[in-house]
Order: C-alpha cells, then structure tokens, then sequence
C-alpha cells in the first residue's frame, strides 16, 4: 500500500473507455495538466444490484433496518443533521469495540461459494457477524445455516459498504471478487471502524460550513459518487470515476462557470512525455504510425501549423516540444462534454465514450478528473437558470450534433471534492467505503482498508 503525500500531487489524465487496453505497452493513463483522460477498451460487467426488502430490529443496536438499499434521492451527504447520527454511530462502535469487536471470517469463505440453503461452521461466524453490526436481529444470531435471513443481512451489509448486494460469498469469476471484497469489509476491526467514524465526523464538520441552501455540487471521491443538492436535498446522485491510487483526485473547492459540448482534448505534457512518446518510438520501429491510429494531430506550437503525421521523427528531441489535441469526435476521452472550473489542478468533470466503466464495483481508475454516468442530466441541471433554456433533450442533441459550443452559465455552482469514508444518517444507516488513498491513517485507522 503506498502511503499518499498531503502537499500538492500531479494530477493528470483520467483514463476514459476505448484505447488503453491496446496501449497497455505503452500509451497509458498517465498524470496531466490539461484536458486529461485517455480511452481503455477493456470490458466491464454490469453494476446492476439485488434488491431486498425485509426490515430487522436489532435491540442491542437499537435501530431499524432496512435490507433495501437507500434511496437514490434524499439526505445528502454534507448535512448538519449527518452529525448527530455520526456521534450516535461513534456510540454504538465504541460499545462492539469494548466487548472484544467480531471474530474474522476465514479467508477461505469466498471458496466455499457460501450462500442461501448451505450449511457450514463458518456461516455461524458469519451470522454472528452481521448480528454485531444491526445486519440481523440478535435472534439470528445462533444457528450454523445460510438462510433468507443471512442473505438479507448480508444484502445489507454490503450495501451499507459500497458492495454489490449479491447477498452471498462467491467469487464468480477471476475477474470478479465479490466474495473476498466482503469478506475483506467483514474483517474491518471494531476499533478501526471506530477509528474512521471518529475521523470521519471531523471531516463532515469542516465540510458542513461549505454548503448552503443553495445549489451546490459534491464529489465524495472514496464513495465514487456526485451530487447535486438543493435546497438541502438531493437533486440528482450519480456514479463517478474519481483518481486511481497515486493519481489521486484533489480535495478543491470551486464554482462550476463554462459547460462544453464536443470538446477537443489538448495531451497534458506528462501524457507527452510518459506515453505518446515512447509509444510512438515503439510503433514507428514497427512502421506504424501513433497518431494516425488514434486520431491525433500534432502542431508546432499552440495556433501553430499541423505537422503530417508521417513526418514525425519520434527519435529526435522535438517531438517534446509540439502540442498534440485530439479533435471532438465519438472517440474522444471527454466524450460529449466537460464541466469546467477554476482551480489549481486543472481537473474537471466531463463524459465518457462507453460506459461500461459505471458497472465496476471499485472506479477508481482515472488520475484526477471525475467522469460521470448520465452526465446529461447534471447538465441539465447546472444550466437551468439560463435565459437560453436548457432540457435534457437539447443537451443530448448536441451529442448528436457533434457542435462544439460553451456555454456560461448564468449563475456559477458550487463544486466540493471531499473525501468520506464513513457517514450515517438520521435513520441510522452507516455506511462506509474503502479508504482507496489510505488517508484514514492520519486518524489511527491502521486496517488497510482499500483492500476490498
């Protein structure tokens, strides 16, 4: 686990959904300081989730809960009411952390492809498990088999954990983890859980202060997650890729000002440096041409004149010094838009070419820019109080149309990049994501916790 530095990181190109795969060799997704995403091909499965809806209570935790998955709209996140049930969450850990916590469930479980009508030692363990935490009521806590009431606990628990509620521990394919990822959450000592609310909690207080009754955006870069809020709810929720680890995403504060529709992509000098070059050495040796392959060109200087691609000397020293852009196109990493911003990292929020990224469970696979499923939508959003009115039809036609336009808007929005790891809310669900920079460190969390 590499520990993250708190001063200021390159951040850089948000690796996007059709190249990198064939440029694995080569052309990666590597740190940027201007338009930074670079497209991967590799297939991703379906994100889709399991649905439950028994509700336990559980008097030893003394909450009601629901083993439905929370609602897609509703408290967010950066809410002064979030504190009271953070303290109350603080509480209840500490009481599980003084009584000797949980016993780990062995690592061999995911082989066992434990679920519903099996019966096993472990699932003893396991039972017990989910009753510690409120997943079950303290009835079930006996009893060595895997029934509805297991499944529906589990579902629980791997919600209330950023987990596919698969409601089983079995790891379908190699690509696939699902078992050992839950495993692995299950594992999380008491006092490290304890540890990262207690955390957390001063996160959320110096967070709170930034928001108001207005609208605003967040980014909660361990939940891989943006909202829109206003009015002091939820406006729109949506999946987001955020920073891959050692490319982290930036903790900011700004005020989204520009949307742009079909942009073009200028390579970021690290891009230049760490990937274009040696991949274009290594396909020039092949006589194969770099830029021709993915649709770059390549100038002089910025304004400057557009070099034929067959007459770059990938050899020679100044290939450093030209400016390379990808034009708006369907294989361009932005995808059809970019939400811009002012800040120091020159990072920013846009679309994506496929989609398929959305379905994985951990998303964090860019370096630095958030990427955002049903983006036209936020659009939608942020544009609303134009004079030039915005619906979400207009905002999709302009993918169609191919048009590069910008459009200011109006009024600028607040947009927050915050990291989050464990949050609760008034009706006592907490829930918690894997510390994916290992930051949590800083508040005696020593549990590497990103590895599920």
């Amino acid at each position: 686990m590499q520990t993250m530095k708190y001063g200021r990181p390159v951040y850089g190109l948000a690796a996007s959904v059709t190249i990198v795969s064939v440029l694995a060799a080569g052309l990666s997704d590597a740190s940027a300081k201007d338009d930074h995403t670079w497209p991967t091909a590799i297939g991703q499965t379906s994100g889709s989730q399991a649905n439950g809806s028994t509700s336990f209570w559980n008097q030893s935790f003394g909450t009601v809960f629901s083993g439905s998955s929370p609602k897609p709209k509703g408290q967010p996140t950066l809410s002064k009411r979030n504190i009271a049930p953070m303290k109350t969450a603080i509480k209840r850990y500490k009481a599980i952390a003084a009584k000797g916590g949980w016993k780990a469930i062995p690592a061999d479980a995911a082989k066992l492809k434990l679920q519903r009508g099996m019966k096993h030692p472990y699932i003893a363990l396991l039972r017990k498990r989910l009753v510690a935490t409120g997943d079950m009521a303290d009835s079930s806590a006996l009893g060595s088999s895997f029934d509805y009431y297991v499944e529906q606990g589990l579902m629980r628990f791997q919600k209330r954990h950023g987990l596919k509620a698969t409601g089983n521990l079995i790891n379908k394919t190699r690509r696939s983890r699902q078992g050992t990822r839950t495993i692995a959450a299950l594992n999380v000592s008491a006092k490290a859980r304890l540890a990262q609310l207690r955390g957390n909690l001063q996160r959320l207080r110096s967070h709170v202060s930034k928001t108001r009754k207005g609208r605003y955006v967040v980014v909660n870069i361990p939940a891989q997650q943006v909202e829109a809020v206003e009015g002091g709810k939820i406006a729109l929720r949506h999946t987001a890729v955020v920073g891959k680890k050692g490319r982290a995403t930036p903790l900011l504060s700004a005020r989204v000002h520009r949307v742009k529709f079909n942009p073009d992509w200028t390579l970021p000098p690290t891009v230049i440096r760490d990937d274009l070059i040696p991949k274009g050495r290594s396909m020039q040796a092949r006589k194969q041409d770099v830029l021709a392959k993915f649709g770059i060109d390549a100038y002089r200087s910025h304004g400057g004149k557009k070099i034929p691609t067959d007459k770059v000397n990938w050899k020679s020293s100044a290939v450093h010094n030209y400016v390379y852009k990808q034009p708006p196109g369907k294989s361009n990493p932005l995808g059809f838009v970019k939400i811009d911003f002012h800040n120091s990292y020159s990072v920013y929020m846009h679309d994506t070419p496929s989609q398929r990224i959305f379905g994985r469970q951990d998303r964090a696979a860019s370096s630095g820019c958030i990427r955002i499923q049903g983006i036209g939508k936020l659009v939608k959003w942020l544009l609303k109080d134009n004079k030039e009115k915005w619906s979400y039809g207009k905002v999709m036609n302009m993918k169609k149309t191919g048009k590069t336009q910008n459009v200011s808007l109006r009024r600028t929005v607040p947009v927050h990049f915050i990291y989050v790891t464990a949050w609760a809310d008034e009706g006592g669900y907490v829930s918690f994501r894997p510390d994916i920079y290992d930051r949590d460190r800083r508040y005696g969390v020593r549990t590497v916790l990103s590895a599920y």
